[in-house]
């Protein structure tokens, strides 16, 4: 009986150990950039677009689930990156997200935060536009008002800094974004710069935070 329970016991240890070293499947679950960007090491990325049904439901049901567990476990900085090739006012809603962004970071606030403008402005654009059907034909400046409305921020303030050096900086580093998106569309999640997420790889949201931390100890 003894011998039975050890063998069961290094057994179990075997399996265990396995299973820990597992390697993600480059190709099947992840795959690498074309090329890398050293701007996104690490940090963990998610390329987004106020236009994408996806990633309103992602945001809703999964991000909350999986990005505080990875930050945690992984010690990566979450990211949040708007492409500005989707949606009508793709390049407009990319310039005020990195505003709300420079003034969330100035003002202490993180960009997972309730109470941040990033955060506000984009909940305001997801309610507006995939549960209310709005779709701003009344041009830029009705969709302009949606964001000023959430953040705070006056269409005043927003016409002076959108083309501040500061705004164009960060909102032009974003169209790297597009090497992640072409691959398989979005949303798109990307680890240190490198590691592409294959989403149709994915169970649950459990499957993605494992994959995560697993892309994460890659070199």
């Amino acid at each position: 009986m003894v011998k039975v329970k050890m063998f069961l016991a290094a057994a179990a240890m075997a399996v265990a150990a396995a299973a820990s070293s597992a390697a993600a499947l480059e190709g099947t679950q992840y795959v690498r950039l074309e090329h890398p960007i050293a701007a996104w090491q690490g940090k963990l990325v998610k390329v987004f677009s106020y236009d994408c049904r996806f990633c309103y439901r992602y945001d809703a049901s999964v991000d909350p689930r999986v990005i505080p567990q990875v930050q945690k476990e992984a010690g990566l900085t979450f990211y949040p990156v708007h492409l500005e090739t989707k949606g009508k006012y793709g390049r407009t809603a990319s310039e005020f997200f990195a505003l709300c962004l420079l003034r969330d970071q100035a003002a202490g606030r993180t960009n997972m935060d309730k109470e941040s403008l990033f955060v506000k402005t984009k909940n305001a654009l997801y309610e507006a536009y995939h549960r209310k059907g709005e779709t701003w034909e009344k041009g830029e400046g009705a969709f302009i008002k949606t964001m000023t409305r959430a953040s705070g921020i006056s269409a005043e303030d927003f016409a002076k800094e959108r083309k501040s050096p500061a705004v164009q900086q960060l909102a032009d580093a974003w169209k790297a974004s597009y090497d992640a998106a072409k691959v398989q569309g979005i949303p798109a999640f990307v680890v240190n710069g490198k590691y592409l997420v294959l989403n149709k790889s994915l169970r649950n949201a459990q499957s993605l935070v494992t994959l995560l931390n697993e892309l994460s100890r890659l070199p």
